[in-house]
């Protein structure tokens, strides 16, 4: 197929669109390079430099002729969403109906979009499936819900055919080591811990020792970037395939502790990586682990990379790679 990846120069985009090349679909990537690297596009593909927030540029893209688009570009820092609401509108929502108006203007009406856990709220019980009640505990997961919404009646209304993934903390770098560009001004966890122990930052910050959990921290379903890539594929094939639907919730179905994950961290950098307890983030529910159950059935995914060994040590390679470039 041919394949349009909007956001595909970023950290989560650029696997997907490897994993598209290993599948033998044909890619163009649009990006405006914001947090994306151009080091992260393959001279394979298409590139275009566009923003989702420009309906011409959209449009000029989709009038190009694809089967199918990916949507991973949205901004995604939960603490940020409760401070900057306005910018997730912006970027989130009007982008997205942006992204949907071109689309189906043109044609293309094969979508796999990046959703989020964020969606759910404090669980109600665990592992959370897909049939767990929804009730973000932060603006960004809203942005993710309304989303799948404004899916949902484009479906009814303009007969497109999505599939919306709900996964968890990406985490990893490329297990073959291809791709090793980083993010940046990241916000999640694994890339500050790195950060720290490389000495771009001097210490970092957990926040919240107090959560009803085994340690007092946040317990995450951390999933590897490259089992993410796959479940994308999979996913865009499968609706290609049946002509139908799907959402489904992706992880690793373990969970994992902040400090865990820090303690890990030491132990395969051979770094201290200084860290001191701050107090809770707004939004930020105690535990969260998903169910995969319904991905396996439907996509025959399973997570593969997940371990907290590959994790941190495809990370710590993809930095040190990247610093001594």
């Amino acid at each position: 197929m041919k394949v349009l990846v909007i956001g595909g120069a970023g950290y989560i985009g650029s696997h997907v669109v490897k994993e598209l090349m290993k599948c033998g679909h044909a890619v163009t990537v649009f990006d405006n390079l914001s947090s994306g690297l151009r080091q992260n596009l393959f001279k394979e593909n298409g590139f275009i430099h566009g923003d989702i927030l420009m309906k011409e540029q959209l449009d000029a893209a989709f009038a190009k002729g694809f089967d199918a688009f990916i949507h991973l570009a949205a901004f995604k820092a939960a603490g940020e969403s409760m401070i900057e609401p306005e910018k997730y509108s912006l970027n989130n929502i009007n982008g997205t109906l942006n992204i949907l108006n071109s689309a189906v203007t043109h044609g293309c009406k094969r979508m796999v979009f990046s959703s989020s856990a964020a969606v759910f709220g404090e669980p109600q019980y665990l592992p959370i499936d897909e049939a767990h009640p929804k009730n973000p505990e932060n603006y960004y997961g809203f942005t993710k819900l309304k989303i799948e919404e404004f899916m949902a009646w484009y479906e009814k209304l303009r007969g497109l055919k999505f599939a919306s993934l709900r996964y968890f903390n990406a985490a990893g770098y490329d297990v073959d080591g291809v791709l090793y560009g980083l993010e940046q001004n990241p916000a999640n966890l694994l890339p500050i811990i790195m950060e720290v122990a490389c000495g771009m930052r001097p210490k970092m910050k957990i926040f919240g020792n107090d959560y009803d959990t085994r340690d007092g921290t946040c317990i995450r379903d951390y999933i590897h970037v490259s089992d993410l890539a796959v479940a994308h594929v999979k996913a865009l094939e499968y609706i290609a395939k049946n002509d139908e639907s799907l959402t489904v919730n992706l992880g690793s179905e373990k969970g994992t502790t902040v400090t865990e994950m820090v303690d890990a961290a030491r132990k395969i950098t051979g770094k201290e990586i200084p860290a001191d307890y701050a107090e809770r983030r707004a939004g930020d529910p105690a535990t969260l682990v998903a169910s995969a159950k319904y991905a396996a059935e439907k996509l025959g995914w399973k997570a593969e990379h997940s371990d907290i060994e590959t994790l941190l040590k495809t990370t710590w390679d993809a930095y040190n790679k990247f610093l001594k470039k």
